[in-house]
């Protein structure tokens, strides 16, 4: 571990997880000494209905299934790598209503919402390594973003929020190095199913949702399902409101037990005036100001008749499955995808002095036009083979994404007023832009794969596979300041072992490698794809006496052609950065009332070379806090008078990060709790969920010493739902 953090930091990480390894063994002592006079059944949590494959609900908290890590069905604990699934009644029970990244706020490992809360971004790290724009999948399929050009999921409409730590490059093709967050739509019912939802939030936000399925017209092979939601109101700040709304169709068509289609599309639209969180400078958050102090949490430095943020998102697409007599399995799932999005704002940018009383501000005007499509063909079987079962899968899948960039900011000195913080005004003049960039990038990528899930020995499972990619990517530069491109290969492999003991402890370790492509260019022309490998050996552990999981995971991860700046030359890819950790999850349905989800990480982040500035060398990137810690607990009470009340409180710890890759600006760390209450009956539910309940006032995080951005303040979601 870095140097510079001591051994109470590590203890601090850890703290929880040795707690809930006291907690694992405790329930397993008191397992053993029963089991003398009586043996005790699982533990079995009513719900809906079971857990449907890799992709259907899940029961309570705990998933014992994933086609995240392998594409097929799979066994969590079979994938040789760690894997955390928030399925939909942990975003029910936590309030999870606006965004992706508030799913994953218990997630070991996963630092979301870096800079507080951020209308229309999803802001994600993975093991280190910023998973926003490369790392976000849609069923499997890369959800590809650059620059303002992002596409953005409400999970409203997700069954499942799904992490895999670490390279994913040998399924999925180019992707984060450390790690994929994978979106699992809803899918049609096999039981008639009509929900809907009403909600409001204390910053005067409300919204109407449904969803509904059924089969259609009375068929046994038609079946529906129709899910939508509108919201709009107040924001995070003073100045800040919004009206979206989405709609997703599907219809999925089974004339028999081994053929299916699924055909959906989506369509959602944003209205907003912009909020400057995130994008506020370290001395006025983290540290006081001498003039003003610090700035307000609910600061809007913009004009609310000048900032705007728009966007129409369209999506289609459908998934295929066929098996044959001969047990080969075809799958293919496409998806073509259109965003539309302007966003036009005055925002903090106080790159000269910060001492001053004034913060300096910055206008653009930002137009991106994106287009993406994906398609994934896939056959799969099983059988014996020298002694040994095998899951065998082979695919090949290509992947399409253009983004038109045409970007208005303000010239060198023509900077909009400053803001005054002591005397604030949003009534500005309407600041002067010039063209600024105007850029068309492409990416077009095939790849082809092959998997080998072994079981042997009684005990044994080997996965084993190798990826081939080709990848074009092109930079059209409209202004005139150079195009660029690149024609690349790229090989990428993945070999794990783990041994299933009969008590449930499943012991593994996996070496992989990745490619992560990269959009832009830099002084040596179009970014080359960043690469490097993946070394992780872990624990996993289901009980066979406790509806429950349990993982404990070390990894190093290796990245290679990480973008440095180089004196008088400009960006070059020449860096390498270093990703350290240890991560412990647990998920816990304890018995019909009680549900537990406890989770520790800490991440040694440093970059190992760094040719453009070699004292940064042993320094740890910025952003990233080096440990997180959470618990939730959950009770619902089965009988009696209260019978439906239910109760759900949980911390989470953040520790320090830095503000700058010179570690000279730290970030303080941070609690925060959370809690809920609820209450169920006759298929009517109504939820009070608040986030941070004691109000603590906090930076998030720092992405330089120029945009710092608060955590979310305390907010209370009030919704009433109805099962019909």
């Amino acid at each position: 571990m870095s140097g510079m953090l001591g051994k109470n930091k590590v203890k601090a990480a850890l703290g929880a997880g040795v707690a809930l390894m006291a907690l694992s063994a405790s329930f397993s002592a008191r397992a053993q000494v029963q089991s003398e006079g009586t043996t005790l059944a699982p533990i079995v949590i009513e719900g809906q209905g079971t857990e449907g494959g890799g992709t259907g609900p899940v029961e309570g908290y705990v998933a014992k299934q994933t086609t995240t890590g392998s594409k097929t069905d799979t066994p969590i604990n079979e994938i040789p790598q760690s894997v955390s699934v928030i399925g939909r009644e942990e975003l029910e029970d936590r309030g999870v209503v606006d965004k992706v990244d508030q799913a994953l706020l218990y997630t070991p490992g996963v630092f979301a919402q870096p800079y507080g809360s951020d209308p229309d971004t999803d802001w994600i790290y993975v093991r280190g390594f910023n998973a926003s724009q490369t790392g976000l999948f849609y069923d499997n399929l890369a959800l590809t973003s650059h620059a303002f050009g992002n596409f953005q999921i409400d999970p409203f409409l997700l069954e499942r929020v799904e992490v895999l730590k670490g390279p994913a490059s040998v399924l999925l093709g180019g992707a984060n190095a450390g790690g994929v967050v994978n979106l699992v739509r809803k899918r049609p019912t096999d039981e008639p199913y009509f929900y809907t939802e009403l909600g409001v939030d204390s910053n005067g936000s409300g919204y109407a949702g449904f969803d509904f399925s059924d089969k259609a017209l009375g068929s046994d092979v038609v079946s529906y399902r129709f899910t939508g939601k509108l919201s709009g109101g107040q924001g995070y700040s003073d100045e800040q409101d919004d009206i979206r709304g989405v709609f997703m169709p599907q219809i999925t068509f089974q004339p028999t037990d081994t053929t299916s289609l699924n055909v959906w599309g989506s369509v959602s639209k944003l209205d907003q005036t912009h909020t400057s969180n995130g994008l506020l400078p370290y001395t006025g958050t983290v540290e006081s100001n001498p003039v003003f102090g610090k700035l307000d949490r609910d600061v809007f430095v913009g004009d609310p008749d000048f900032d705007i943020g728009r966007s129409t998102q369209a999506m289609v697409g459908y998934e295929f499955e066929h098996e044959f007599d001969s047990g080969w399995k075809f799958t293919q799932n496409l998806r073509y995808a259109h965003l539309d999005k302007r966003e036009r704002q005055i925002y903090a940018f106080d790159f000269l002095s910060q001492t001053d009383g004034l913060v300096l501000t910055y206008a653009d005007d930002v137009r991106s036009s994106a287009d993406s499509f994906n398609i994934d063909n896939r056959l799969e079987n099983e059988f014996e083979l020298g002694g040994a079962s095998h899951k065998v899968m082979a695919g090949v899948d290509y992947r399409y994404y253009r983004l038109d960039n045409d970007q208005l900011a303000t010239p060198f000195g023509s900077y909009p007023p400053q803001y005054d913080p002591l005397n604030p005004s949003n009534d500005l003049p309407t600041p002067t832009l010039v063209p600024s960039t105007h850029q068309i990038y492409t990416i077009n990528q095939v790849g082809a794969y092959v998997q080998d899930q072994i079981k042997f020995g009684g005990g044994w499972v080997a996965t084993l596979n190798g990826r081939f990619d080709y990848l074009e990517s092109e930079v059209d530069d409209r202004l005139g300041t150079g195009d660029a491109e690149l024609n690349d290969t790229a090989w990428s492999g993945r070999a794990g072992i783990a041994y299933e003991f009969e008590n449930g402890v499943t012991p593994y370790a996996s070496v992989a490698t990745f490619f992560n492509p990269l959009v832009g260019t830099g002084a040596d022309g179009a970014l080359k794809p960043e690469e490097g490998e993946q070394y992780e050996a872990g624990v996993k552990y289901e009980p066979t006496w406790l509806d429950g999981s349990l993982t404990a995971s070390v990894f190093q991860i290796d990245k290679q052609n990480y973008t440095v700046s180089v004196p008088a030359i400009g960006d070059r890819q020449l860096g390498e950065v270093r990703s350290r950790g240890v991560e412990l999850e647990g998920k816990f349905n304890l018995d019909r009332n009680w549900k537990l989800i406890a989770a520790a990480s800490y991440t040694d982040l440093e970059f190992t070379e760094n040719p453009g500035d070699s004292s940064l060398e042993g320094n740890t990137p910025a952003v990233v806090p080096n440990a997180q810690t959470s618990l939730w607990l959950d009770y619902t009470v089965t009988d009696g008078p209260l019978a439906g009340l239910g109760l759900g409180a949980g911390v989470r710890y953040r520790g320090e990060s830095w503000a700058d890759d010179a570690n000279t600006l730290r970030v303080k760390d941070a609690t925060v709790f959370d809690a809920g209450i609820r209450y169920e009956k006759n298929d009517w539910k109504a939820a009070l969920n608040v986030t941070n309940l004691f109000d603590k006032e906090y930076v998030a995080g720092c992405n330089t010493m120029y945009f710092c951005g608060y955590g979310e303040a305390r907010t209370l979601t009030l919704k009433v739902s109805k099962v019909w």
